[in-house]
């Protein structure tokens, strides 16, 4: 396996050197930070990136202030308690994205969101607890327990929300292939687990987030 710093330095070089190249880069939030977020925000993260799945980014964003009306404002106690009449409604309302399924989907995470909040105290907290060297096993939670958040879904939620996370994009698996961690796009629990213990090892070596290395790596393939 390649050494991060031997990855840094490729990124580096493609991209004007360190200055710039740590110029592109993001950090996740704080425990402190994600904490405060709101339940009903968790929610409409869920959503956002439920509906952007497979659909034009820019059709659910310039639809988004409808979303929030329509959906009563993400509030979880309220959207987990839609009727077949409020489904309904929803599938007939110009303001959003009239996908039934994406739709069920939304009322069954708010189910979620209730449940962490009732485990937890907060989704919130739950979020905040998640630990970055078991960043597969959240990814599992979600699968496992949230409605359509799964893959890049899931991962581009936590991503927006600010939790450490490492995207699985085209450019990173393909520095993942090119660092010899694994020799195709990971979709098996095998395959992740080797992921998990790369980054767990370039987080040792390095001292950077997931989030970080997750967009170092990106960089050191991407032109």
């Amino acid at each position: 396996m390649e050494s991060f710093k031997t990855i840094h330095a490729r990124a580096a070089k493609r991209h004007g050197g360190e200055k710039a190249l740590e110029a592109l880069l993001t950090k996740p939030k704080s425990t402190a930070a994600l904490k405060k977020i709101p339940d009903d925000r968790w929610l409409a993260a869920m959503t956002k990136s439920v509906f952007q799945a497979g659909f034009s980014w820019k059709v659910v964003e310039a639809k988004w202030p409808g979303f929030e009306e329509a959906f009563d404002h993400f509030d979880p106690h309220r959207v987990a308690f839609y009727s077949g009449e409020d489904m309904g409604r929803l599938v007939s309302d110009a303001r959003i994205v009239r996908n039934g399924a994406k739709i069920k989907a939304t009322v069954e995470n708010a189910r979620f969101v209730v449940e962490l909040a009732r485990e937890h105290g907060s989704a919130a907290a739950f979020f905040a607890a998640s630990k970055p060297e078991n960043y597969t096993d959240l990814l599992d939670v979600l699968k496992k327990r949230s409605s359509r958040l799964s893959g890049a879904a899931a991962q581009y939620f936590l991503r927006f929300q600010g939790v450490d996370s490492f995207m699985l994009s085209p450019s990173v698996t393909a520095a993942l292939i090119k660092a010899n961690v694994v020799d195709g796009p990971p979709t098996s629990r095998k395959a992740m687990a080797a992921v998990q213990a790369a980054f767990n090892q370039w987080q040792k070596e390095s001292g950077r987030s997931l989030t970080e290395i997750s967009r170092i790596l990106a960089r050191s393939i991407d032109p």
